[in-house]
């Protein structure tokens, strides 16, 4: 038997515990600590995992902060730092100690160094501003997630239908754009993946999935190789679709296919089975769909796999909707992957935005 904790994160004002037993199958809601308003998104420090950062996607000013993490997801609040914008959906952790965050409400980034103890934000870091695009239906920069990839920083932005490239021009937190992936116009990019250096895209306003190979520095950009709808089909009339996350688990013993899961949001006339989870695999760089999920959630827009936990997590993935009262749901991957049997569900909180696996 394995008990996995999990915190989960959402537009209220804390950050809520859960605790998964993997032998009865139970998920049970723990506790929720306080946090500032809308910690939509949640991330563990990437090696250390007794630290939680949390963005505050509050308008005009967001904020980002940092937690420590005691026994069965125990929170207490350290610092708290200006995220240089409005409306931060997304922060990233990354590798030199540094925490990226965007701003989608200002069309800005901040990279936020912290001092020798992980916990402690500078503030004395530069406020990327992108521009205002020149061609899509946005009319402003919306960038939505931060990923680092070797020395760069890339955040797909679903106004400039780009992914921007930053780096770090010299001391941390001084980082400015220095190339960009060109995407399809008016497809909205907004979360990534890389896989044996190769970049999948999901695009929110054309709800598809893209592969193509990770272009070299600075500006060389890549043909699509595939690009795949994410949609279910059939669906009601008066849908409206608008895909949110993109997850490719590395492969195990058990697993051995990196397939690709894609969640989709109906943001229309909902389907009574609710917004599905499209399951994708590369075959050939083709990207070939496996199964839509049903999942009785409305609007996934985090999920996460369990293998940031540990031995026995990369069987599961947990989700929620950001609407509805589906509440709290766990999934466990079956045929190798290629499907998901929903196994356990919480309702005590109706919905939650970003989860964190933490280690056993």
């Amino acid at each position: 038997m394995v008990n996995f904790t999990i915190l989960a994160g959402g537009y209220t004002s804390f950050i809520a515990s859960y605790t998964f037993n993997t032998d009865t199958n139970t998920l049970t809601y723990l506790n929720q600590y306080t946090t500032g308003g809308n910690p939509s998104w949640i991330i563990s420090h990437p090696t250390n995992k007794s630290i939680l950062y949390a963005t505050n996607e509050n308008v005009p000013a967001g904020a980002l902060q940092s937690f420590t993490v005691g026994p069965e997801g125990a929170l207490t609040l350290v610092d708290t730092a200006d995220s240089g914008g409005s409306g931060p959906p997304y922060c990233g952790g990354l590798s030199t100690g540094q925490v990226a965050v965007v701003n989608y409400g200002s069309g800005t980034a901040r990279v936020i160094p912290t001092t020798t103890d992980p916990l402690y934000f500078l503030n004395d870091s530069t406020i990327v501003t992108f521009p205002v695009p020149t061609t899509g239906t946005q009319g402003v920069s919306e960038p939505h997630m931060t990923y680092q990839y070797g020395e760069e920083l890339l955040i797909p932005d679903k106004g400039n239908d780009k992914i921007w490239r930053l780096g770090q021009d010299g001391t941390p937190g001084d980082f400015s754009v220095h190339g960009d992936i060109a995407q399809p116009i008016g497809s909205g990019p907004r979360h990534i993946q890389i896989y044996e250096n190769q970049l999948y895209t999901i695009h929110e306003l054309a709800s598809t999935l893209t592969l193509q190979d990770f272009p070299a520095y600075p500006n060389y950009s890549t043909p699509l190789i595939s690009n795949v709808s994410t949609v279910p089909s059939n669906p009601p009339a008066g849908s409206s679709f608008a895909a949110a996350e993109v997850l490719i688990p590395l492969p195990t013993a058990d697993y051995p296919i990196p397939y690709i899961y894609a969640s989709n949001r109906n943001i229309g006339v909902q389907d009574p089975r609710g917004d599905t989870i499209a399951i994708f695999e590369n075959v050939g760089n083709q990207l070939v769909l496996r199964n839509q999920v049903y999942t009785g959630l409305d609007q996934i827009r985090g999920m996460m796999h369990g293998q940031q936990a540990g031995e026995g997590g990369d069987a599961y993935i947990v989700a929620a909707g950001f609407a509805g009262t589906a509440g709290v749901k766990m999934f466990k991957r079956t045929e190798g992957g290629a499907n998901l049997e929903e196994i356990a569900v919480n309702t005590v909180l109706p919905t939650r935005t970003s989860f964190v696996w933490l280690a056993q």
